[in-house]
């Protein structure tokens, strides 16, 4: 399609290609696109009224709870629940799954989500997004077993960057499309479309304050990064979205390994890795724990954590023969 196509226009388009569509799901990313539009605006707006900060407590994960945390996961539950489309939804900052209850019609749908991932870095006007996950569910009871299903089960996974502009970019399988919200008429316009990671990338993307925690693989892998004669930069946001999103289209990894502090990982199965995974594979990168395909875990836990390693393929597959060398 060409560039400035409407996103209302071009999930149209794409259910007229399968005939047996009932168009439920494209009502269900219509209401989701909704709460995009509404959670951008006050992003927006952030410093003019008093959204800014922390509320004071913690979320199931043990971490302080920003104040727009609790507004982006109020107001995805509020738009999404009325539709008719969704069974029941889990967000990383619950610790108990959402269920359709009998005041609204029940759909076929689970929406998984990290309401505003970042957000510690609105204070400093620093991008932040919403990642989401949108599986069928398998049961007429919805329960939390419901959506302990692995990451090659997805239907549609994307996320919201709010940044210099607001930036959708999802996946349903077939191929990555990316899509800015254009403030004059309200209306996410295609503007990049079938996006493809390059192989092979010049930037990494890793936190190394925690490199006094690192397993020795993690440190050969950076220390191999750094001596590198092609030159390879660091680039670390700190803000899981905004660092994907970079490596997404220019090239790169993104490694959030697991370390003597964090032996299982620490970032979300369910809520970040799953649905970043499948958008990176669609664009021809890779994800991995490092020994491991990510969509091939089996979820024991809704709030499990993962070691992640994200981005350009050959990249990917780099690091894992670090991993591999480590465990020999």
């Amino acid at each position: 399609m060409a560039i400035g196509t409407p996103l209302t226009k071009f999930l149209l388009e794409e259910q007229r290609r399968y005939p047996e569509s009932t168009g439920n799901f494209t009502s269900l990313f219509s209401d989701l696109v909704l709460a995009a539009k509404i959670i951008s605006r006050e992003v927006n707006r952030a410093g003019l009224i008093d959204i800014l900060g922390s509320t004071g407590s913690q979320n199931v994960q043990g971490e302080e709870v920003q104040k727009l945390d609790e507004l982006a996961n109020e107001m995805l539950i509020k738009t999404m629940e009325h539709g008719g489309h969704l069974s029941g939804m889990a967000s990383e900052e619950m610790e108990e799954i959402v269920k359709v209850d009998g005041r609204f019609p029940r759909g076929s749908y689970l929406l998984l989500f990290d309401p505003l991932d970042g957000s510690s870095n609105i204070d400093v006007n620093i991008s932040v997004g919403t990642i989401f996950s949108i599986l069928k569910c398998p049961s007429a009871e919805t329960t939390t077993k419901d959506f302990l299903q692995p990451g090659t089960r997805q239907v549609c996974a994307g996320y919201i960057l709010y940044g210099s502009s607001t930036m959708l970019v999802y996946t349903t399988g077939h191929g990555v499309h990316g899509f800015t919200l254009d403030p004059s008429v309200g209306e996410f316009l295609l503007s990049h479309e079938d996006i493809r990671i390059p192989d092979k990338g010049k930037t990494y993307s890793i936190n190394e304050g925690n490199s006094k925690h690192w397993f020795p693989a993690t440190s050969m892998y950076i220390e191999k990064l750094k001596a590198s004669e092609k030159g390879c930069s660091a680039r670390y946001v700190g803000s899981l979205v905004a660092d994907f999103h970079r490596n997404l289209l220019k090239g790169g990894i993104f490694l959030y390994p697991a370390d003597k502090k964090s032996k299982n990982g620490k970032l979300r199965l369910l809520y970040e890795a799953n649905p970043l995974s499948f958008i990176v594979e669609q664009a021809g990168g890779k994800s991995s724990t490092g020994d491991k395909r990510i969509l091939e875990i089996v979820p024991e836990e809704l709030h499990q954590r993962t070691p992640l390693i994200i981005g350009s393929k050959a990249d990917v597959e780099e690091a894992e023969s670090f991993w591999k060398y480590q465990e020999a």
